[in-house]
């Protein structure tokens, strides 16, 4: 059997000389005690020494990576080809994978291959007799730092810790330079306390007092490099009239102390972060156009690099950074979160409160696939997140116009549009609705065809002066009748006219709606008939009245009056009747 060997300075092949070594493996470290008894077990066969570090890398690496290297295909070509009916004995099983299909060459690993390798390693040093020892301990420390680099993928143009502690040290500066700020208001405010309220800006306020130091220097000191002139102006003017107390000069000094500290942090931050955009571009271009430096070096540093973002779902960058509430609400049985650190997004924080959940998850998967373009892309352009970042904006305009566009849907989301958006057009109002009048009037002729059809007139409708009231009219003709024999005992019959109607007010009375019972009285005593002797015939009024009389029924007439017969013309009627019976 053959025995692979790896050595920080080449590969080693041995020959095992007692195969029977392998079926017992307890007391196997007993036979490599000793340099002389390791050499009856195993046989130095063929060392295959690396030409550099490089190459020592490269080799390193595939094994690692379970791959066969070029030096190591080479090598087992020469030596092990040659003894094809030898089995090869190889530390790695992936390795030894690879070997079989490449080389078909049948590999063994398994723990007592292992407990080999061991023994092999205890005593390397006289098994390689003719390499020295130094020489064995400088490769081994040259691919220990050459291996350690690659696994860390050091490259100068891409650094996820650089732009982790930056960030990291950038919020710190935030928080020491808010209390700073706040110490040096609180401590200089006993002194000059108007001061406080006349500038807001904390650096104009510290370094104002830089300058000032006690109140009464204030009206000799320039602050035209540092406040505006209105400002100015105030500030000398309270310096006269401050109600603060007086302090010693040891007090001044050490709040200036305060204010230099103050200024040369805030240098400092703003370098910083100058700092970290220039990294931020380098290393995640399209996601730091899409989200901006801050919020996209956060999540990076939250999820501990750019390789460990590009692995997560949109979904979990999207309430990346709050965590805590997403348990908490999981745990309450609660509504999620919507957002964690991408709240912090301008694209977020430009939207309306009741859009910032769909902002905000649309955002964070346009944010996951920048992230994979940075991390996993050779291209470093910055044209994916610009295309991204205008989709965005362009949901938001749709989204905060309240869907304007939209042409079709249904009638109730088209009465809630019309309801708040009002339309463009301007209404006239027709002058001819005022009239109520109609249009037609009846002629005069038409009135001296039929003078025994009862006359109607048209006027305004009575709804408009009883709006509440309505009444009901029933129209009936009057015709008469002529003779039917000769005698004393001749009469005459005739249709009355009767109106009914409903009881009405004072005011309908006086227009004609009441019918006269006197007349009708004084009518029945001069023909000498009565209601109880004889019946009176009445018919309704049908439509064919109209047509005869030359009059057109209106569906909407519902004002009209009746005219009634006065006395003389019933007077005449009578004597023309008794003209005809005495002829």
């Amino acid at each position: 059997m053959l025995v692979l060997f790896e050595t920080p300075a080449g590969y080693a092949i041995f020959k095992l000389l007692d195969e029977k070594k392998l079926t017992k493996t307890e007391n196997l470290y007993h036979d490599f005690e000793t340099p002389e008894a390791a050499s009856r077990v195993v046989k130095l066969k063929h060392f295959e020494k690396f030409t550099d570090t490089t190459d020592a890398l490269a080799a390193t690496t595939a094994a690692v990576e379970g791959k066969m290297s070029k030096s190591l295909k080479k090598m087992l070509k020469k030596v092990v080809a040659k003894d094809l009916q030898d089995q090869l004995l190889v530390a790695d099983a992936k390795l030894g994978n690879a070997i079989k299909d490449k080389l078909n060459l049948s590999c063994l690993s398994n723990t007592a291959v292992q407990e080999l390798m061991r023994c092999i390693r205890s005593q390397l040093d006289s098994l390689l007799a003719g390499f020295p020892k130094k020489e064995m301990t400088a490769m081994a420390l040259g691919l220990a730092h050459s291996l350690s680099r690659y696994k860390l993928k050091f490259s100068p143009d891409k650094i996820d810790t650089m732009i982790v502690q930056a960030v990291c040290l950038l919020d710190d500066l935030d928080k020491e330079l808010n209390n700073y700020i706040m110490r040096c208001r609180e401590w200089y405010g006993w002194h000059f306390p108007e001061l406080c309220k006349i500038i807001t800006d904390n650096i104009a306020f510290v370094k104002t007092v830089r300058i000032i130091g006690t109140r009464e220097h204030t009206s000799s000191s320039d602050l035209s490099d540092i406040l505006p002139e209105d400002v100015e102006a105030k500030v000398k003017e309270a310096a006269e009239i401050s109600m603060g107390t007086e302090i010693s000069e040891d007090d001044i000094q050490n709040i200036q102390h305060l204010c230099d500290q103050v200024i040369e942090i805030s240098s400092y931050r703003s370098q910083l972060y100058d700092y970290l955009r220039s990294r931020m571009i380098a290393m995640a271009p399209n996601l730091t156009v899409l989200v901006g430096e801050l919020v996209g070096a956060r999540l990076i540093s939250h999820a501990g690099s750019l390789i460990n973002l590009a692995k997560h779902p949109a979904s979990t960058v999207q309430i990346l950074g709050a965590e805590k509430a997403l348990f908490r609400a999981l745990k309450t049985k609660k509504d999620t979160p919507k957002y964690g650190l991408i709240y912090h997004s301008t694209l977020v924080g430009q939207t309306s409160t009741i859009h910032k959940g769909k902002i905000s998850r649309m955002l964070a998967a346009k944010a996951a696939l920048a992230t994979r373009v940075d991390a996993l892309g050779e291209d470093c352009s910055l044209d994916l997140g610009a295309e991204h970042k205008v989709k965005v904006e362009a949901r938001i305009r749709l989204l905060e116009e309240g869907n304007l566009r939209r042409i079709s849907g249904t009638g109730k989301a088209k009465a809630k549009f019309e309801k708040y958006y009002s339309k463009s057009e301007v209404k006239q109002y027709p002058t001819a609705a005022d009239s109520t009048l109609p249009t037609k009037k009846r002629k005069f002729e038409q009135m001296q065809e039929s003078p025994k059809k009862v006359l109607i007139e048209e006027i305004v409708d009575e709804s408009e002066l009883h709006p509440r009231k309505k009444k009901k009219v029933k129209h009936e003709t009057v015709n008469d009748v002529e003779t039917a024999g000769q005698g004393e005992e001749h009469s005459k019959k005739k249709k009355k006219k009767k109106i009914k109607s409903e009881p009405a007010d004072d005011e309908s009375m006086a227009y004609g709606d009441g019918v006269d019972v006197k007349e009708e009285e004084e009518e029945q005593m001069e023909t000498g008939e009565t209601e109880s002797g004889k019946k009176k015939k009445k018919k309704k009024k049908k439509s064919k009245d109209f047509d005869q009389s030359g009059i057109e029924p209106d569906d909407s007439f519902t004002g009209s009056f009746v005219k009634l017969e006065t006395n003389s013309e019933k007077k005449k009627k009578k004597k023309k009747l008794a003209e005809q019976e005495e002829g």
